[in-house]
């Protein structure tokens, strides 16, 4: 049986050029707490989402990449330097934090300033304007900070953390306080970005949007890596839970009767809104299936729907393991 130490281990092979971030054997404890436990895994450029719970060590285990945090055990190279104690290195890496004040008396281009002359840029007034265009905050750029909806506040932050033009970029709930709007924004943005050779983590709670703009996920749970890699090939690999399909009808019981027995069925389940809820571990031929059984049947099909394409379903399913 498949379990999801193996699904991360196939998952998560490598078949590119040397991984921007390679995390070897990784654990991190504070006192009798252990927030990450022997982690590995490989991230190279473009997108990559990291998800979990509160608590699962996702926040840690970005620490200890940045070099903001050691490890307890184990071992995290950056473009292939040491995570930690290089301030060469930091200046590669843009690192936007889930929390994290910003000076209220500031205006949004006085605080990208501030952010340009920490990494002793050369010219800053061209970066400055180029990472507030980046974002699209150039009208409100000279508004203070304390007028900024929480929106603005975090699209000025990402400008900030843009500035040093870094090829590395960590960003912490980075959608936290946007509208649907500025979350497009960011999307496009992010795959701006990622089109030009960068390597993105982006760790979010929303999970539809991780899975929309990511090219690569990330599962923590407890501190320990689940499962990584693009979500159909999880998918996939987690072979020994069966496919959940929803039906609807116009003769539900009927459909469900000539359903039952049918060799690419597992089980037949009437739900209490009258949908039927299909198990297979045999999608295609289920999907033949059922367009057959409802032409013998007399049932005209309404809605075939599958259950299972999300990555919270697989979520759910491997922290329920």
């Amino acid at each position: 049986m498949t379990t999801p130490e193996t699904t991360m281990q196939t998952a998560n092979a490598h078949n590119g050029p040397e991984p921007t971030i390679r995390v070897d054997n990784v654990s991190k404890w504070f006192g009798n707490v252990v927030a990450v436990n022997e982690v590995s895994l490989e991230i190279g450029p473009g997108i990559t989402g990291l998800l979990g719970p509160n608590g699962a060590g996702k926040t840690t285990l970005l620490h200890m990449m940045t070099g903001l945090s050691a490890t307890s055990r184990g071992t995290i190279t950056v473009l292939g330097q040491p995570a930690r104690g290089d301030t060469q290195l930091y200046r590669q890496i843009g690192v936007m934090t889930e929390h994290q004040a910003v000076y209220d008396f500031y205006t949004g281009r006085e605080f990208v300033e501030f952010s340009a002359r920490m990494h002793k840029l050369d010219d800053i007034p061209d970066a400055v304007q180029k990472a507030i265009e980046s974002v699209n905050m150039t009208d409100a750029q000279d508004r203070r900070l304390s007028t900024y909806s929480r929106g603005m506040r975090q699209r000025m932050r990402l400008a900030a953390t843009l500035v040093h033009d870094p090829p590395v970029l960590v960003l912490d709930e980075p959608l936290n306080g946007t509208d649907p709007r500025q979350r497009l924004e960011f999307h496009d943005l992010a795959r701006r970005l990622a089109a030009e050779g960068r390597t993105i983590i982006v760790s979010s709670h929303i999970l539809e949007e991780v899975e929309t703009l990511a090219d690569n996920i990330v599962l923590m749970v407890s501190g320990k890596l689940a499962a990584s890699g693009d979500f159909r090939s999880i998918r996939e690999l987690l072979d020994d839970r069966p496919y959940r399909i929803r039906v609807t009808s116009t003769n539900q019981r009927a459909l469900a009767g000539g359903l039952i027995g049918n060799e690419a069925v597992t089980s037949v389940t009437i739900e209490d809104d009258g949908s039927i809820l299909l198990l297979t571990h045999d999608l295609p031929a289920l999907q033949i299936q059922i367009a057959t059984v409802a032409r013998d049947t007399g049932a005209i099909l309404q809605t075939v729907e599958p259950q299972d394409e999300s990555l919270e379903s697989v979520f759910t399913y491997i922290v329920e393991r």
